[in-house]
Parts: structure tokens; sequence; C-alpha cells
């Protein structure tokens, strides 16, 4: 979707992966420079928002991030969480889009131009094409904010649009490749993408996305986190606490709810749990599969968290299998060099309209 034209080199392309655990964020190829923000959204009065502002210069912004837009305080990640906001299960991804997107801009400290990359859920074409155009209207636009209390002013100019795990796939195909890597473009692949709300199944035909035969699935993360929660007395499914404390080592998953006087120790339950719930994963995967598929790309947090699980199944059906590293950053990774690319393309023609 394009505006007008981009000044040359001075646009930034910004990456958003509109995780329902967190947003991750970038504006490079560097894996070690993508920010994960929780995805809680508080909405409050500017007088909320600004109470924080004796503190807005020496605190981590990643756990204070607010700011204000159009006569309105939002209260992005941590600070949100501590202000009572989930982490917005079931709600459509459009919903606090610019809110989220915004945040990144001022956690950048981005200003001028930019151009934009986000994913959505495939659950049909009619639903992704209504959705896209959604995003595309909100975000695409000059915006002034006041990021922790600072001015921030943005035209956004270029919006793309993806479907979410697409770019799983770019950034294992941009790997450095070894005589033994897969050539992506010549194969028929399959991208599982397990991320906190769906389960992205993307069938790609020598990088041609195959419409007709992917889905986004509402079966992932979160009914796992409803599993272990239920195990534990004022478990909170949606607590970034509990989260955090399932994907840490074993021997360190300890968790307490509040109110209780000593923490759970996840080792004891998670273990039966992730059998149980890998299996019902598995069945699914194996019942959406198209018969071409000869490479599968796992990816998301629950794709890392499940490779253990997943991988013999691979094997068994005598798929080859691609876990993409970092799993949880490869998204917002592959949806930055789809920007980029899209943009030396827009500027490639507009150099030969001009000539």
């Amino acid at each position: 979707m394009v505006g007008k034209q981009p000044s040359a080199s001075s646009v930034t392309v910004l990456s958003v992966d509109l995780g329902r655990t967190s947003t991750k964020t970038c504006t490079s190829r560097d894996p070690n420079q993508v920010v994960l923000i929780p995805a809680n959204v508080a909405h409050l009065t500017v007088e909320q928002v600004r109470r924080g502002g004796f503190e807005s210069q020496s605190t981590d912004p990643l756990v204070d991030i607010w700011l204000e837009y159009q006569g309105q305080g939002f209260a992005i990640g941590q600070l949100a969480a501590d202000f009572g906001a989930n982490l917005g299960v079931g709600q459509s991804k459009v919903e606090d889009a610019l809110v989220k997107v915004l945040a990144c801009i001022g956690y950048f400290g981005l200003q001028g131009e930019i151009a934009v990359v986000l994913g959505l859920p495939y659950y049909s074409q009619e639903q992704f094409d209504r959705e896209k155009e959604q995003m595309i209207s909100l975000i695409r636009s000059p915006h002034v904010m006041s990021y922790r209390g600072e001015f921030a002013a943005v035209d956004i100019q270029q919006v793309w649009v993806m479907p979410e795990g697409f770019g799983s796939l770019i950034w294992c195909e941009a790997q450095d490749k070894r005589a033994s890597s897969p050539d992506f473009p010549s194969l028929s692949v399959a991208v599982v993408d397990i991320g906190h709300q769906t389960t992205d199944f993307l069938m790609v035909d020598r990088f041609r996305f195959a419409r007709g035969a992917s889905k986004s699935e509402p079966f992932a993360m979160s009914q796992f986190y409803d599993q272990v929660a239920a195990q534990i007395q004022g478990a909170d499914s949606q607590s970034l606490s509990l989260i955090e404390a399932v994907h840490r080592p074993e021997g360190e998953r300890f968790f307490r709810p509040r109110g209780a006087t000593k923490p759970t120790n996840l080792d004891d339950i998670l273990p039966s749990l992730k059998r149980s719930f890998a299996r019902d994963l598995s069945d699914r995967l194996v019942s959406w599969l198209p018969e071409r598929v000869t490479d599968v790309i796992v990816s998301g947090g629950g794709g890392e968290f499940f490779w253990s699980d997943l991988r013999p199944l691979l094997k068994d059906a005598r798929l080859k299998g691609h876990l993409a590293k970092p799993s949880r950053q490869a998204n917002s990774l592959g949806q930055y060099i789809y920007g980029e690319a899209q943009l030396v393309a827009l500027m490639n023609k507009l150099a030969t309209t001009q000539s």
C-alpha cells in the first residue's frame, strides 16, 4: 500500500509483530536489537499517565511505557499490567494496534517519515483483507504524540501487512547458506508459527503464498497457559510472571500467585501437560499438512517451546523440520527484510518514473 513518495534513504522501516504475549519490534536485521514489549494496553486519562512524568527520564522505558495521543492516555506493557490490563486474548489484533505502533516509535525515538510492516492472523482471505484495510487506514497518516512526556511527530506513508508467520520464512531464507541449507524458494514449505493466540499454518509453494491451503487456528499457547493456571490455586493464565516462569529453564520455574505464601514449582506439572498439549498440536498439524509439503519451518515462542516434541513427528513423516532462530524474533526480522525490499523497489520505481 503506497502513499506519497518516500524521501530517499531517510525513511526508516519499523517492523511490528503484534504478538499476544508481547509485541516484537525492530528497525534493523540484527536479532539482538529486537525489542519485546508486553502486549498489555491500559486506556487511561491524560492526568493518570502524566503522574509518572517525574520519573520518566531515570527509569527503564520497557517497564514504564506511557503516551498521550489525541487527548487520551495509554500505558503499555508492564506498566499497563500494573494498572490491571490483561493481554487482550480473544480480541482482534486491529484493536490497540495503533497504540502499540506508537509505543514502538516512541521507544526507538523515531521522527519524520517511516514505513511500517505488520502481520495479521489468516483466519480467511475475507477477514484478512478486511482487517488489513482497517489496519492500514488506522496507521497510514501523520501522527503527533507525547511519549513519556516528550513530543514526537511521525509521518507514516507506507504500511505493509502480511500473514503472520510469513516473516519467519523470509528470515530463514535470508540466513547465510551452507551447502546443506534448503533452497526455500524452490520448495513447498509449511510454516507453523505457534503464538499466544493463534497457531498459523501457512502453505508456501516456491515463495508463493497458497491462500486456499493456509489458515490460522485459535489454538495456541494461551490454551496451554490456561491448563497450567488451572493447576495452581489463584493463578491467572494471562499473568506475565506465570508466562515468564513457564519458559524458564528446568529447576528455575517457580511461580507465586498473588496471595500465596509459597511459590509453586512448575517442574512438577509442566512435563505431563507439555506432552499432552504437544500431541494435540501434532494432531492438528498432521490433519492440516498438505501432501506436497517437503519442509516445515516451526517458529514463534510456542514453536521453540514445543520443538523437541514436534521434531520426532516431522522426522517420522519424512519431512525436513527447521526451527527458525531466534524463534520468537524471526517473524519481526523477516517482516523488516520484507519492508526494506519493498521500500527499495518503491524508490527504484520512483527513480525510473522520474528519469
